[in-house]
């Protein structure tokens, strides 16, 4: 089976898999959603512009920001064709790219309130830093060790974890540990150590 493209595809919204990763935590996923559509709303349109503008490589790394976030909330078909076209970045997959975008964000209008000016922030982390300290220094650990549980602890621990390193970082570490890059995913932990 070829990896590049899957053989259907999938949903553009599925929040059983979203509140899956969260560990059943509605109050987050409600916030990371809320933060995806103010956050990403226009993400294949800038990538686009990019592109056009000769700057391939920034124009590839919004694509995979888009990836990692797409794949946080369970937006399926925007993070599947992200997938592919951050390995064949090129205007009419980037505009197929905008096409999907524009579902998900009609299938967000549908399950969110109206977008504020600026949606909140996740819920702040452990009021413990010594437990907030314990929990980087446990997942530091597994990553050096190469340790699979790693993953197990980055979506067990999803909502400390994201008030503690920022849902960008929080995604960054998560994607590179997924595909089992592990020292890619300390290498973003690090320096927050």
């Amino acid at each position: 089976m070829n990896d590049s493209a899957p053989a259907t595809p999938r949903s553009a919204l599925d929040l059983d898999d979203g509140l899956q990763r969260l560990m059943g935590d509605r109050p987050l996923l409600q916030r990371l959603l809320q933060r995806f559509r103010h956050d990403y709303r226009d993400a294949a349109q800038e990538a686009g512009a990019l592109l056009e503008a000769g700057a391939a490589e920034a124009a590839r790394r919004k694509v995979h920001t888009l990836k990692g976030a797409a794949g946080m909330v369970g937006a399926h078909e925007v993070h599947d064709l992200a997938r592919q076209i951050e390995q064949q970045l090129d205007a009419p997959a980037l505009h197929r790219l905008d096409e999907a975008m524009r579902r998900l964000l009609h299938k967000l209008d549908g399950v969110l309130p109206p977008p504020a000016s600026t949606p909140p922030l996740p819920a702040p982390g452990p009021a413990d830093p010594i437990a907030q300290r314990a929990l980087l220094n446990r997942l530091a650990l597994l990553l050096d060790e190469g340790n699979g549980a790693a993953i197990d602890l980055l979506e067990q621990s999803a909502a400390p974890l994201i008030a503690a390193l920022g849902i960008v970082t929080y995604q960054e570490i998560a994607e590179a540990a997924h595909e089992f890059d592990f020292e890619l995913a300390l290498a973003a932990l690090l320096p927050l150590l």
